[in-house]
């Protein structure tokens, strides 16, 4: 892997220091100048050895050699030394307490922020997804008997960056998933009362999804805080309880979905508006991630693993790859309730990136959509700039098999792997299949045996395989999406 260097990380930052700083501590930050005298905004984390660990409002953490600083600045942090870290307060709230109304081991401590998220989400038992340079998910689709204070989740997710927890978002009732279930099953009956089938019946559970959370947290925590919070189309009224440096945000969309957000702070007094990362920072940083193997591959690493799970959301979890990789939080489960049309619908793919174009943009990326053929070229100058491409295909039986099956010949003997190839390509053989419809990640390519290389949102097993370019084409729906730069 081509890592770029601190100095070239400092310079780069360096460029955009006017950001917004809303809703943090001011204190917290200090403007370091390079030898330079370029100008930088960040707040010091540590001071180790000959290098100093700082980060910017946007959440991304660099090392810089001190010998990079001015003088003044190497002459303050020589006597640095990290502020004491404030007790938050619990308003006699236990962490014991919050975990029995939870009904699960949520808190080990009163610093669920400063939590390995591996030791947090073994604790409530949720698989890893991915872990990469850039962060770190874990995520769980639990059975029809997991409560989470009181209701059933459909999705849970725990993210985390640095080795630290940063959010967890977890999904109740929604229109997606209990339309399906409504009037039926352990749903069967809400406080003595029959569920009705269809919509009727899905808004009875969401609102008794929402009044269970609510009476939970209410009764420990003391009454909701009305805030708004988000973003764009992805903004919506709250309930907010804090506790300990940690928010509690309880969303109920009518006839969408009922879902929980646990934030820090400062993240609920931002309303959930993250500031804009410069388009020279994530360029850097994904031009870093690009692997060049001596074998002729060309490979993005890196790009969280989302996993769709049991309702095959392939178009939001891709999504939310491509996003998190290019610094725009997102979370898939919500995604698929902007996109899906219908209740227990599968989700559109125009109208989830209609609706979620407009944060794109917020963010400053650009969102192009593409209608052609698979082209070597194009393919190559998205992945050399290390931008991944998402493709509409038909993902059928046969291309599976042969995928899986070159991911093993390419280990087993690349000679051997070659001569197949080039058969192949010679003379592709696969049939497209309507019913098959998916979209995946391009994320490498080989010019030499004319391959590319694609992700699917199936798990990490799913994190990289191959196909030929010809083969590529006659299962492509000619239609490929670019998050931009």
């Amino acid at each position: 892997m081509n890592a770029p260097s601190p100095f070239r990380y400092f310079f780069l930052v360096a460029a955009f220091a006017m950001l917004n700083f809303s809703g943090t501590n001011a204190d917290d930050y200090r403007t370091l100048k390079n030898s330079a005298g370029k100008e930088i905004r960040a707040k010091i984390l540590a001071v180790t050895g000959d290098k100093v660990s700082i980060a910017v409002e946007g959440g991304q953490q660099f090392e810089i050699p001190l010998a990079t600083l001015s003088p003044a600045d190497r002459e303050f942090l020589a006597t640095w030394k990290p502020a004491a870290t404030p007790i938050a307060s619990t308003g006699g709230v236990t962490l014991e307490q919050l975990n029995e109304a939870i009904g699960h081991p949520l808190f080990a401590s009163t610093a669920l922020w400063s939590n390995k998220p591996e030791e947090v989400a073994t604790r409530l038992q949720w698989p890893r997804e991915s872990k990469t340079a850039i962060g770190e998910s874990y995520r769980a689709y639990p059975d029809t008997e997991y409560r989470f204070l009181g209701a059933r989740p459909f999705s849970a997710a725990l993210y985390g960056e640095g080795e630290q927890v940063t959010a967890i978002s977890i999904v109740f009732a929604n229109k997606g998933d209990s339309f399906s279930t409504g009037g039926r099953g352990e749903e069967h009956f809400i406080k003595g009362k029959p569920v009705p089938e269809g919509m009727e019946g899905v808004r009875l559970i969401m609102a008794n999804d929402a009044e269970l959370i609510m009476e939970k947290l209410t009764a420990l925590l003391g009454a909701a805080k009305k805030q708004r919070f988000g973003e764009g189309e992805s903004r919506v009224e709250v309930d907010r309880w804090d506790w300990a440096g940690h928010s509690f945000l309880l969303s109920h969309v009518p006839d969408e979905y009922v879902s929980l957000a646990i934030q820090t702070l400062e993240a609920a007094d931002n309303r959930g508006n993250t500031a804009r990362v410069s388009d020279a920072v994530i360029r850097e940083r994904a031009r870093g991630f690009i692997e060049k193997r001596d074998n002729g591959d060309v490979v993005i690493s890196n790009i969280p693993m989302v996993d769709q799970g049991p309702k095959g959301y392939c178009v939001p979890a891709t999504a939310e790859r491509c996003m998190r990789f290019l610094g725009i939080p997102a979370d898939m489960y919500l995604l698929a309730m902007a996109g899906e049309t219908t209740a227990g619908g599968g989700t559109s793919v125009e109208r989830l990136l209609s609706n979620i174009g407009s944060d794109i943009k917020r963010k400053g990326r650009s969102f192009e959509i593409t209608d052609g053929e698979l082209k070597m070229r194009d393919i190559k100058k998205s992945i050399d700039g290390g931008i991944p491409m998402i493709w509409a295909l038909f993902s059928t039986k046969t291309f599976n098999e042969i995928s899986n099956n070159r991911s093993k010949s390419r280990l087993e003997s690349w000679d051997s792997h070659k001569g197949i190839v080039a058969a192949a390509a010679a003379n592709p053989s696969l049939t497209p299949d309507s019913s098959t419809a998916h979209v995946v990640i391009i994320m490498g390519y080989n010019e030499e045996t004319n391959e590319i290389a694609f992700s699917d949102s199936w798990g990490e097993n799913y994190t990289e395989r191959w196909i030929t370019l010809p083969e590529a084409e006659q299962v492509s729906q000619k239609r490929f999406y670019v998050i931009g730069l």
